[in-house]
Protein backbone atom coordinates (compact mmCIF):
# COMPACT_ATOMS: atom_id res chain seq x y z
CA UNK A 1 0.00 0.00 0.00
CA UNK A 2 1.36 3.34 -1.19
CA UNK A 3 0.94 5.00 2.45
CA UNK A 4 2.41 1.85 4.26
CA UNK A 5 5.44 2.97 1.86
CA UNK A 6 5.59 6.64 2.24
CA UNK A 7 4.77 6.91 6.24
CA UNK A 8 6.02 3.72 7.61
CA UNK A 9 2.59 2.79 9.03
CA UNK A 10 3.17 -0.68 10.84
CA UNK A 11 6.87 0.53 11.94
CA UNK A 12 5.10 3.09 13.68
CA UNK A 13 1.95 1.02 15.43
CA UNK A 14 -0.75 2.63 13.36
CA UNK A 15 -3.04 2.14 10.12
CA UNK A 16 -5.04 4.28 8.06
CA UNK A 17 -7.96 3.90 9.73
CA UNK A 18 -6.42 5.57 13.01
CA UNK A 19 -4.25 8.19 10.99
CA UNK A 20 -7.31 9.91 9.74
CA UNK A 21 -9.33 9.76 12.92
CA UNK A 22 -6.20 11.74 14.23
CA UNK A 23 -6.33 14.22 11.48
CA UNK A 24 -9.53 14.79 11.44
CA UNK A 25 -9.21 15.36 15.17
CA UNK A 26 -6.60 17.81 14.85
CA UNK A 27 -8.30 19.74 12.17
CA UNK A 28 -11.48 19.80 14.61
CA UNK A 29 -9.67 21.29 17.44
CA UNK A 30 -7.58 24.11 15.78
CA UNK A 31 -10.01 24.86 12.77
CA UNK A 32 -11.05 28.32 15.19
CA UNK A 33 -8.28 29.83 13.21
CA UNK A 34 -10.26 29.96 9.94
CA UNK A 35 -12.83 32.15 11.82
CA UNK A 36 -10.30 34.23 13.80
CA UNK A 37 -7.34 35.05 11.61
CA UNK A 38 -9.58 37.14 9.01
CA UNK A 39 -11.42 38.55 11.77
CA UNK A 40 -7.74 39.60 13.48
CA UNK A 41 -5.70 40.69 10.03
CA UNK A 42 -9.00 42.15 8.72
CA UNK A 43 -8.39 45.17 11.52
CA UNK A 44 -5.69 45.81 9.78
CA UNK A 45 -6.77 46.20 6.32
CA UNK A 46 -6.73 43.17 4.86
CA UNK A 47 -9.25 41.90 2.73
CA UNK A 48 -11.18 39.43 5.17
CA UNK A 49 -12.07 36.51 2.48
CA UNK A 50 -8.53 36.89 1.02
CA UNK A 51 -7.13 36.39 4.61
CA UNK A 52 -9.34 33.37 5.00
CA UNK A 53 -8.31 31.76 1.85
CA UNK A 54 -4.72 32.42 2.81
CA UNK A 55 -4.76 30.72 6.31
CA UNK A 56 -6.47 27.67 4.97
CA UNK A 57 -3.98 27.13 1.91
CA UNK A 58 -1.11 28.47 4.08
CA UNK A 59 -1.97 25.68 6.77
CA UNK A 60 -2.29 23.08 4.17
CA UNK A 61 1.00 23.13 2.57
CA UNK A 62 2.72 23.61 5.73
CA UNK A 63 1.43 19.96 7.06
CA UNK A 64 1.88 18.86 3.81
CA UNK A 65 5.61 19.77 4.15
CA UNK A 66 5.65 18.39 7.94
CA UNK A 67 3.82 14.80 6.71
CA UNK A 68 6.87 14.38 3.79
CA UNK A 69 9.83 15.73 5.25
CA UNK A 70 9.38 14.77 8.78
CA UNK A 71 6.57 12.09 8.58
CA UNK A 72 5.39 13.54 11.85
CA UNK A 73 1.47 14.29 13.00
CA UNK A 74 2.53 18.26 14.13
CA UNK A 75 -0.12 20.08 11.83
CA UNK A 76 0.42 23.95 11.55
CA UNK A 77 -1.76 27.22 11.36
CA UNK A 78 -1.26 30.89 11.82
CA UNK A 79 -0.39 31.49 15.15
CA UNK A 80 -2.52 32.84 18.20
CA UNK A 81 -0.29 35.99 19.61
CA UNK A 82 1.62 36.30 15.99
CA UNK A 83 -1.66 37.56 14.53
CA UNK A 84 -2.01 40.16 17.22
CA UNK A 85 1.10 41.05 17.01
CA UNK A 86 1.33 41.73 13.49
CA UNK A 87 -2.23 43.46 13.87
CA UNK A 88 -1.97 45.49 16.41
CA UNK A 89 2.08 46.07 17.16
CA UNK A 90 3.45 45.97 13.54
CA UNK A 91 0.22 47.68 11.82
CA UNK A 92 -1.62 49.37 14.81
CA UNK A 93 -2.21 52.97 14.71
CA UNK A 94 1.10 55.25 16.43
CA UNK A 95 -1.55 57.03 18.85
CA UNK A 96 -2.59 53.50 20.15
CA UNK A 97 0.87 52.33 20.79
CA UNK A 98 1.15 51.21 17.16
CA UNK A 99 4.26 51.13 14.73
CA UNK A 100 1.53 52.16 12.14
CA UNK A 101 2.94 49.94 9.34
CA UNK A 102 1.39 48.80 6.30
CA UNK A 103 0.40 45.69 5.92
CA UNK A 104 2.43 44.68 3.08
CA UNK A 105 4.94 45.90 5.24
CA UNK A 106 4.02 43.60 7.82
CA UNK A 107 4.19 40.70 5.66
CA UNK A 108 7.22 41.74 3.74
CA UNK A 109 9.07 41.54 7.94
CA UNK A 110 7.14 38.04 7.91
CA UNK A 111 8.35 36.80 4.93
CA UNK A 112 12.25 37.54 6.21
CA UNK A 113 12.01 36.31 9.47
CA UNK A 114 10.51 32.83 7.68
CA UNK A 115 13.48 32.50 5.61
CA UNK A 116 15.70 33.65 8.44
CA UNK A 117 14.37 31.04 10.27
CA UNK A 118 14.65 29.08 7.20
CA UNK A 119 18.40 29.45 7.38
CA UNK A 120 18.85 29.13 10.68
CA UNK A 121 17.55 25.50 10.58
CA UNK A 122 20.54 24.54 8.67
CA UNK A 123 23.46 26.24 10.97
CA UNK A 124 22.00 24.60 14.42
CA UNK A 125 21.39 28.53 15.74
CA UNK A 126 18.15 27.81 16.71
CA UNK A 127 18.83 26.63 19.61
CA UNK A 128 21.25 29.80 20.71
CA UNK A 129 18.24 31.77 19.92
CA UNK A 130 16.18 30.19 22.66
CA UNK A 131 18.41 29.13 24.66
CA UNK A 132 19.99 32.42 25.54
CA UNK A 133 16.43 33.46 26.93
CA UNK A 134 16.06 32.44 30.83
CA UNK A 135 13.41 29.83 31.69
CA UNK A 136 11.33 31.96 33.81
CA UNK A 137 11.13 34.86 30.66
CA UNK A 138 10.41 32.48 28.46
CA UNK A 139 7.19 31.50 30.53
CA UNK A 140 6.55 35.00 31.53
CA UNK A 141 6.11 35.77 27.65
CA UNK A 142 3.77 33.10 26.77
CA UNK A 143 1.54 34.17 29.86
CA UNK A 144 1.67 37.46 28.63
CA UNK A 145 0.53 36.51 25.39
CA UNK A 146 -1.95 34.60 26.72
CA UNK A 147 -3.12 37.63 28.67
CA UNK A 148 -3.02 39.99 25.66
CA UNK A 149 -5.28 37.51 23.83
CA UNK A 150 -7.62 37.42 26.64
CA UNK A 151 -8.05 40.99 27.06
CA UNK A 152 -8.56 41.21 23.10
CA UNK A 153 -11.42 39.06 23.69
CA UNK A 154 -12.72 40.62 26.03
CA UNK A 155 -12.97 43.52 23.78
CA UNK A 156 -14.28 41.91 21.27
CA UNK A 157 -17.15 40.47 23.32
CA UNK A 158 -17.86 43.83 25.11
CA UNK A 159 -17.48 42.76 28.67
CA UNK A 160 -14.23 44.77 28.92
CA UNK A 161 -14.61 48.23 27.44
CA UNK A 162 -13.02 51.81 27.31
CA UNK A 163 -14.21 53.76 30.42
CA UNK A 164 -13.15 57.89 30.30
CA UNK A 165 -10.92 58.00 33.21
CA UNK A 166 -10.49 54.57 34.02
CA UNK A 167 -9.01 53.51 30.50
CA UNK A 168 -11.45 49.87 30.72
CA UNK A 169 -14.37 48.61 32.64
CA UNK A 170 -16.89 46.56 32.56
CA UNK A 171 -19.20 45.97 29.66
CA UNK A 172 -22.78 47.33 29.97
CA UNK A 173 -24.75 43.84 30.92
CA UNK A 174 -28.27 44.69 28.92
CA UNK A 175 -26.01 44.45 25.98
CA UNK A 176 -26.89 41.06 24.52
CA UNK A 177 -23.71 40.98 23.24
CA UNK A 178 -21.70 40.51 26.54
CA UNK A 179 -24.04 37.34 27.43
CA UNK A 180 -23.65 35.64 24.12
CA UNK A 181 -19.67 36.14 24.77
CA UNK A 182 -20.19 34.87 28.05
CA UNK A 183 -22.70 32.13 26.99
CA UNK A 184 -19.93 31.32 24.61
CA UNK A 185 -17.05 31.01 26.78
CA UNK A 186 -19.08 28.94 29.02
CA UNK A 187 -19.91 26.54 26.61
CA UNK A 188 -16.00 26.05 25.89
CA UNK A 189 -15.18 25.84 29.12
CA UNK A 190 -17.31 22.89 30.03
CA UNK A 191 -16.96 21.33 26.71
CA UNK A 192 -13.25 21.34 27.62
CA UNK A 193 -14.14 20.09 31.41
CA UNK A 194 -15.37 16.82 29.79
CA UNK A 195 -12.40 16.38 27.37
CA UNK A 196 -14.69 16.73 24.20
CA UNK A 197 -11.98 17.03 21.82
CA UNK A 198 -12.98 20.21 18.80
CA UNK A 199 -14.77 22.18 22.31
CA UNK A 200 -13.61 25.29 20.87
CA UNK A 201 -15.14 24.60 17.46
CA UNK A 202 -18.70 23.50 18.68
CA UNK A 203 -18.30 26.76 21.18
CA UNK A 204 -18.38 28.66 18.76
CA UNK A 205 -20.90 26.89 16.69
CA UNK A 206 -23.25 27.31 19.79
CA UNK A 207 -22.46 30.94 20.39
CA UNK A 208 -23.35 31.67 16.57
CA UNK A 209 -26.64 29.67 17.09
CA UNK A 210 -27.80 31.38 20.17
CA UNK A 211 -27.10 34.52 18.34
CA UNK A 212 -29.25 34.09 15.49
CA UNK A 213 -32.69 35.02 17.63
CA UNK A 214 -30.33 37.96 18.96
CA UNK A 215 -29.92 39.48 15.40
CA UNK A 216 -26.11 39.49 15.57
CA UNK A 217 -25.91 37.14 12.77
CA UNK A 218 -27.44 37.21 9.52
CA UNK A 219 -27.99 34.20 7.37
CA UNK A 220 -25.43 34.11 4.20
CA UNK A 221 -25.20 30.58 3.05
CA UNK A 222 -23.33 28.21 4.16
CA UNK A 223 -21.35 26.55 0.62
CA UNK A 224 -19.58 28.67 -2.20
CA UNK A 225 -17.04 29.04 -4.45
CA UNK A 226 -13.55 30.43 -1.98
CA UNK A 227 -13.34 34.09 -2.75
CA UNK A 228 -10.56 35.94 -4.60
CA UNK A 229 -7.01 35.65 -3.21
CA UNK A 230 -5.70 38.16 -5.28
CA UNK A 231 -5.89 41.38 -2.65
CA UNK A 232 -3.20 39.66 -1.06
CA UNK A 233 -1.28 37.43 -2.80
CA UNK A 234 2.13 38.65 -3.63
CA UNK A 235 1.16 41.73 -1.82
CA UNK A 236 4.02 41.32 1.04
CA UNK A 237 7.17 44.04 0.85
CA UNK A 238 10.32 42.85 2.37
CA UNK A 239 12.03 46.33 0.65
CA UNK A 240 10.36 48.90 2.87
CA UNK A 241 10.66 47.02 6.29
CA UNK A 242 14.16 48.63 5.93
CA UNK A 243 13.16 52.20 5.68
CA UNK A 244 10.83 52.26 8.83
CA UNK A 245 12.55 53.04 12.50
CA UNK A 246 12.66 49.63 14.36
CA UNK A 247 12.56 47.11 12.20
CA UNK A 248 14.60 45.14 13.53
CA UNK A 249 13.27 45.05 16.58
CA UNK A 250 10.00 44.16 14.52
CA UNK A 251 12.20 40.99 12.74
CA UNK A 252 13.60 39.99 15.89
CA UNK A 253 10.37 39.68 17.91
CA UNK A 254 8.97 37.58 14.63
CA UNK A 255 11.56 35.45 14.43
CA UNK A 256 11.90 34.50 18.19
CA UNK A 257 8.40 33.98 18.78
CA UNK A 258 8.02 31.47 15.82
CA UNK A 259 11.45 29.59 17.20
CA UNK A 260 10.34 29.82 20.45
CA UNK A 261 6.79 28.47 19.36
CA UNK A 262 7.99 25.96 17.39
CA UNK A 263 10.46 24.29 19.47
CA UNK A 264 8.01 24.67 22.75
CA UNK A 265 5.54 22.57 20.78
CA UNK A 266 7.90 19.94 18.97
CA UNK A 267 9.02 19.35 23.03
CA UNK A 268 5.86 18.82 24.46
CA UNK A 269 4.35 16.55 21.63
CA UNK A 270 7.62 14.70 21.47
CA UNK A 271 7.26 13.95 24.78
CA UNK A 272 3.35 12.95 24.63
CA UNK A 273 3.33 10.90 21.21
CA UNK A 274 6.59 9.38 22.10
CA UNK A 275 9.02 10.46 19.59
CA UNK A 276 12.33 10.69 21.53
CA UNK A 277 15.12 8.17 20.00
CA UNK A 278 17.95 8.29 22.67
CA UNK A 279 17.07 11.74 24.31
CA UNK A 280 16.21 13.25 20.77
CA UNK A 281 13.85 13.85 18.31
CA UNK A 282 14.76 12.14 15.37
CA UNK A 283 14.03 14.71 12.40
CA UNK A 284 13.44 17.52 14.04
CA UNK A 285 15.50 19.59 11.17
CA UNK A 286 12.90 18.74 8.66
CA UNK A 287 10.17 19.46 11.45
CA UNK A 288 11.88 23.04 11.90
CA UNK A 289 12.56 23.34 7.64
CA UNK A 290 8.73 22.90 7.81
CA UNK A 291 7.40 25.34 10.16
CA UNK A 292 10.21 27.67 8.32
CA UNK A 293 8.31 27.05 4.72
CA UNK A 294 4.89 27.91 5.75
CA UNK A 295 5.58 31.02 7.14
CA UNK A 296 7.37 31.65 3.81
CA UNK A 297 4.40 30.68 1.84
CA UNK A 298 1.82 32.12 4.28
CA UNK A 299 3.41 35.52 3.58
CA UNK A 300 3.39 35.47 -0.27
CA UNK A 301 0.13 34.43 0.33
CA UNK A 302 -1.73 37.25 2.75
CA UNK A 303 -0.73 35.53 6.14
CA UNK A 304 0.70 35.73 9.81
CA UNK A 305 3.28 33.55 10.93
CA UNK A 306 3.15 29.78 10.42
CA UNK A 307 4.01 27.54 13.36
CA UNK A 308 3.56 24.07 14.72
CA UNK A 309 0.08 23.63 16.94
CA UNK A 310 0.38 22.36 20.48
CA UNK A 311 -3.34 21.14 19.42
CA UNK A 312 -2.02 18.65 17.07
CA UNK A 313 -1.87 16.62 20.64
CA UNK A 314 -5.71 16.00 20.33
CA UNK A 315 -4.43 14.23 17.19
CA UNK A 316 -1.57 12.59 18.99
CA UNK A 317 -4.54 11.10 21.65
CA UNK A 318 -6.41 9.75 18.95
CA UNK A 319 -3.31 7.26 17.86
CA UNK A 320 -2.02 9.74 15.28
CA UNK A 321 2.07 8.47 14.94
CA UNK A 322 2.85 9.61 11.33
CA UNK A 323 2.28 12.24 8.78
CA UNK A 324 -0.54 10.61 7.08
CA UNK A 325 -2.66 12.26 9.90
CA UNK A 326 -1.21 15.81 8.89
CA UNK A 327 -2.57 14.92 5.16
CA UNK A 328 -6.17 14.93 6.49
CA UNK A 329 -5.89 17.97 8.32
CA UNK A 330 -4.60 19.41 4.85
CA UNK A 331 -7.24 18.40 2.77
CA UNK A 332 -9.23 19.39 5.67
CA UNK A 333 -8.31 22.84 5.71
CA UNK A 334 -8.54 23.03 1.43
CA UNK A 335 -11.72 22.15 1.98
CA UNK A 336 -13.33 25.17 4.29
CA UNK A 337 -12.56 27.09 1.45
CA UNK A 338 -15.75 26.42 -0.35
CA UNK A 339 -17.53 27.20 3.15
CA UNK A 340 -16.91 30.84 3.06
CA UNK A 341 -20.62 32.24 3.60
CA UNK A 342 -20.29 30.17 6.99
CA UNK A 343 -16.82 31.65 8.09
CA UNK A 344 -17.80 35.04 7.29
CA UNK A 345 -21.28 35.18 9.10
CA UNK A 346 -19.22 33.63 12.07
CA UNK A 347 -16.53 35.47 12.25
CA UNK A 348 -17.00 38.97 10.20
CA UNK A 349 -18.63 40.34 13.35
CA UNK A 350 -21.85 43.15 13.53
CA UNK A 351 -22.40 46.61 14.09
CA UNK A 352 -23.47 47.29 17.49
CA UNK A 353 -26.31 50.24 18.27
CA UNK A 354 -23.62 52.18 19.97
CA UNK A 355 -21.99 52.02 16.42
CA UNK A 356 -19.26 49.61 17.98
CA UNK A 357 -17.69 46.37 15.65
CA UNK A 358 -17.98 44.00 18.12
CA UNK A 359 -16.73 39.81 17.22
CA UNK A 360 -18.96 38.33 20.07
CA UNK A 361 -19.15 34.57 18.48
CA UNK A 362 -15.04 34.39 18.27
CA UNK A 363 -14.51 36.40 21.20
CA UNK A 364 -14.99 33.10 23.65
CA UNK A 365 -12.40 31.46 21.48
CA UNK A 366 -9.80 34.41 21.92
CA UNK A 367 -11.07 34.02 25.94
CA UNK A 368 -10.37 30.51 26.55
CA UNK A 369 -7.17 29.73 24.18
CA UNK A 370 -5.65 33.18 26.42
CA UNK A 371 -6.74 31.05 29.59
CA UNK A 372 -5.12 28.27 28.21
CA UNK A 373 -1.36 30.12 27.82
CA UNK A 374 -1.66 30.85 31.68
CA UNK A 375 -0.30 27.48 32.80
CA UNK A 376 3.44 28.36 32.59
CA UNK A 377 2.78 31.24 35.42
CA UNK A 378 3.31 27.93 38.26
CA UNK A 379 6.81 27.62 35.99
CA UNK A 380 8.51 31.19 36.85
CA UNK A 381 10.87 31.35 39.84
CA UNK A 382 8.60 33.84 41.71
CA UNK A 383 10.75 33.32 45.13
CA UNK A 384 13.77 35.36 43.41
CA UNK A 385 12.94 38.91 42.60
CA UNK A 386 15.74 38.86 39.63
CA UNK A 387 13.24 36.90 37.98
CA UNK A 388 10.01 37.34 39.70
CA UNK A 389 10.06 41.50 38.52
CA UNK A 390 11.19 40.75 34.73
CA UNK A 391 9.10 38.18 34.51
CA UNK A 392 6.45 40.38 36.02
CA UNK A 393 6.70 43.35 33.79
CA UNK A 394 6.91 40.80 30.75
CA UNK A 395 3.91 39.51 31.44
CA UNK A 396 1.58 42.68 32.48
CA UNK A 397 3.38 44.84 29.97
CA UNK A 398 1.96 43.11 27.08
CA UNK A 399 -1.35 43.15 28.02
CA UNK A 400 -1.65 47.01 29.16
CA UNK A 401 0.37 47.64 26.57
CA UNK A 402 -1.51 45.72 23.80
CA UNK A 403 1.94 44.65 22.47
CA UNK A 404 4.24 42.10 22.82
CA UNK A 405 7.45 44.10 22.26
CA UNK A 406 6.91 46.40 24.82
CA UNK A 407 6.76 43.33 26.76
CA UNK A 408 9.86 41.95 25.77
CA UNK A 409 11.78 45.13 26.19
CA UNK A 410 10.86 45.53 29.40
CA UNK A 411 11.59 42.26 30.85
CA UNK A 412 14.72 42.24 29.27
CA UNK A 413 16.09 45.46 30.15
CA UNK A 414 14.95 44.51 33.97
CA UNK A 415 16.48 41.11 33.87
CA UNK A 416 19.89 42.23 32.68
CA UNK A 417 19.86 45.38 35.39
CA UNK A 418 18.99 43.27 38.07
CA UNK A 419 21.31 40.59 37.02
CA UNK A 420 24.24 42.85 36.79
CA UNK A 421 23.12 44.90 40.17
CA UNK A 422 23.54 41.92 41.92
CA UNK A 423 26.54 40.14 40.34
CA UNK A 424 24.82 37.41 38.85
CA UNK A 425 25.08 37.90 35.24
CA UNK A 426 27.83 35.24 34.20
CA UNK A 427 25.30 32.74 34.12
CA UNK A 428 23.85 34.62 31.26
CA UNK A 429 24.85 34.49 27.58
CA UNK A 430 26.48 37.68 26.28
CA UNK A 431 23.59 37.59 23.50
CA UNK A 432 20.93 38.15 25.97
CA UNK A 433 22.41 41.60 27.11
CA UNK A 434 23.19 42.34 23.83
CA UNK A 435 19.88 42.23 23.18
CA UNK A 436 18.83 43.86 26.11
CA UNK A 437 21.33 46.92 25.30
CA UNK A 438 19.57 47.00 21.52
CA UNK A 439 15.97 47.45 23.55
CA UNK A 440 17.18 50.08 25.44
CA UNK A 441 18.79 52.15 22.56
CA UNK A 442 15.00 51.54 20.48
CA UNK A 443 13.90 53.38 23.63
CA UNK A 444 16.15 56.41 23.83
CA UNK A 445 16.72 57.26 20.15
CA UNK A 446 13.38 55.52 18.53
CA UNK A 447 11.00 56.52 21.37
CA UNK A 448 11.35 60.09 21.60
Amino acid sequence: MIFERIFKLRENHTNLRTEVLAGTTTFLTMSYIIFVQPAVLSTCGMDFGSVMVATCIASAIACIFMAFLANYPIALAPAMGHNFYFAFTVCGPVVTGGMGYPWQVALGANLISGTLFFLLSFFGLRELLVSIIPDSLKNAIAVGIGLLIALVGFEYGGVIVDTPGALVGLGNPKYPEVWVSLFGMMVMGVMIALKIKGAILYGIIATALASIPLGMVQYQGVTSMPPSIDPTLLKCDPVKIFTEPGFISVIFVLLFLDVFDTIGTVVGIGEQGGFYKNGKIPRVKQILLSDALGTVGGALLGTSTITSYIESSAGIQAGGRTGLSNIITACLFLLSLFFYPLIKMIGGGYQTSNGAHLYPIIAPALIIVGSMMIFNVRKIRWDDPTESLPSFLTLSIMPFSLSITEGLSFGFISYSLLKLITGRFRGLHWAFHLVSVAFLVRYIFLKM
